[in-house]
């Protein structure tokens, strides 16, 4: 094994609920120990997350309310938990900015320490995007087999940027061909009001949020239901200006 260790790595990965930190809940722990003389153990276990898991939640990862009904809470798994996370170093997918702060914040607001302080923490994807650019340059050599030698002049980008699409067509047959498949494989925000995608049509043609607790609630409703979270909104929350001008345009629309 080329991997030196002075100390189990502990590779993890949470489930949850969403990807707010500090709102959201686990769902699902998977944990598999790598030892120095390179044997393994595996820890895994669903989790009531004590809240309901929302449908997009459940598009991501498979895991239902029923699913984790009479799963244990993380209450009852912390003590087992921390003791396998003890003396080693982590491990993940992107978990510097999310499992590890994730499973530390859930850690505290059940009352259970974790220090991570002295730990090393071996981020997979970050290595994965360091060793495998994931840039213009990068797709130029991949898809074309040239050089970009202009990047960062905007003609030369552009140009570039065209011929990497062209070659993506003839490489990858199952693309849409029309511009309409293309945005809609490649998450365009062309059905957004707004150009920063923070606001959505509902099926009625109402303008709705896109993000955050009363995501896919119309502009009128949140103002009936909760005055003090759209007026946070409309003066605090550093939305884009021509986000927040579409928002007063529909309130103005609504309420005239």
């Amino acid at each position: 094994m080329r991997l030196q260790l002075l100390r189990p790595l502990a590779v993890f990965d949470l489930e949850t609920t969403g990807v707010r930190i500090g709102q959201d809940r686990i769902v699902q722990i998977g944990l598999i120990r790598i030892h120095p003389d390179g044997s393994r153990d595996e820890f895994e276990s669903l989790v009531r997350p004590g809240i309901p898991i929302p449908p997009e939640a459940t598009a991501v990862h498979g895991i239902t309310d029923a699913d984790v009904a009479n799963a244990p809470a993380l209450e009852d798994l912390a003590e087992g938990l921390l003791d396998r996370l003890k003396d080693c170093d982590l491990g993940g997918f992107n978990c510097l900015r999310f499992d590890v702060p994730f499973l530390s914040e859930e850690l505290f607001r059940i009352g259970r320490e974790w220090d991570t302080s002295s730990l090393r923490i071996v981020d997979v994807q970050r290595i994965y995007h360091k060793m495998e650019p994931r840039n213009l340059s990068a797709a130029v050599q991949f898809y074309t087999g040239g050089s970009h030698e202009a990047a960062h002049d905007a003609m030369a980008d552009v140009k570039a940027t065209a011929d990497v699409l062209l070659a993506q067509l003839e490489k990858y047959q199952d693309l849409p061909t029309d511009v309409d498949g293309l945005g809609e494989f490649s998450g365009d925000r062309s059905r957004s009001p707004d150009a920063a995608g923070k606001l959505a049509f509902d099926q009625n043609g109402q303008i709705c949020l896109s993000f955050g607790k009363y995501r896919g609630w119309p502009l009128v409703k949140i103002g009936q239901h909760d005055p003090g979270y759209l007026q946070w909104l409309m003066t605090k929350a550093d939305l884009p200006g021509s986000t927040l001008a579409i928002m007063r345009n529909s309130l103005s629309e609504l309420t005239e």
